[in-house]
This record gives structure tokens, sequence and C-alpha cells, in this order.
């Protein structure tokens, strides 16, 4: 699936968004406001889980996009939390894409920074990749 880049036939945005081990692929176009993750809607990809609704609604809610574009998301790696805030970066690099003049809103809100915090490798001699064995004396 190529990614960044815009189709003039159906005026389609694609863009990805990373957060932690996660990745997602988003395709914005014009529509009535459906989102879906992986083939499924987004309640029964996430489940009942009204903050990472809002979460990902965010960029289209503050653009106020929220009616008027579909987003179909591929998300893969990592947790549901980290999915969501993946395809909520895909989203708003999207939205930037599509038009400029939101850049002011979704920067001061922090969308289109990437959060690159990911888990540190584990080193040799611990236990974790800072915990260390518990000392013994004798």
């Amino acid at each position: 699936m190529p990614t960044d880049n815009k189709n003039e036939n159906r005026n389609e945005v694609v863009k990805t968004g990373r957060r932690k081990c996660s990745i997602a692929v988003a395709k914005v176009f014009s529509g009535k406001g459906r989102v879906f993750v992986n083939g499924k809607t987004l309640r029964g990809y996430f489940g009942n889980r009204p903050s990472l609704e809002m979460t990902i609604f965010r960029p289209l809610v503050l653009t106020d996009n929220q009616d008027k574009l579909d987003v179909n998301v591929k998300a893969v790696g990592g947790g549901v939390s980290a999915q969501a805030d993946a395809i909520k970066h895909a989203i708003s690099r999207a939205l930037l894409s599509m038009n400029e003049e939101y850049k002011p809103v979704l920067k001061q809100e922090g969308l289109l920074t990437r959060d690159a915090r990911i888990k540190e490798r584990k080193k040799y001699g611990r236990k974790r990749a800072r915990k260390r064995f518990q000392f013994s004396k004798r």
C-alpha cells in the first residue's frame, strides 16, 4: 500500500502515523464521518472505550470535519491505546495535507508531533532494561 500520496480521482489522502510500536496508515476522503479500522467499525475494533474514540476523533472535531470526512485505517503493532494514538497522528497529518490552514490548530494541540517514546531494550545482567537482580550480602 503506497503511503503519503494524494489520489486525485477520489480526492483521498493517505498518511502514516506512529506511536510506540504501532503504525497506522489512514486514508481520509469525503464522506459522512465514519471511521473503519482494519475492516471493522471503530466500536467493533476497540470495543466500548469512549476515551479511545475521543482520541481518534480529536483532530476531526478540532477542524470541524467530523461529519464531512470518512477514514479507513490499517493499524498494526502495539496495544489498543498506542494504536489509537497512531491513528490520531495519521488523521492529523492527512488533514494537514488536505488543508494547510489547519496547521495552527493541530500544532497547538500537539497532534502533529510523533511521540517517539518506545520500550527500552533489555540489558544483559539485568532483569529488565534497568531493574537489577536482588543484592545478597551473604
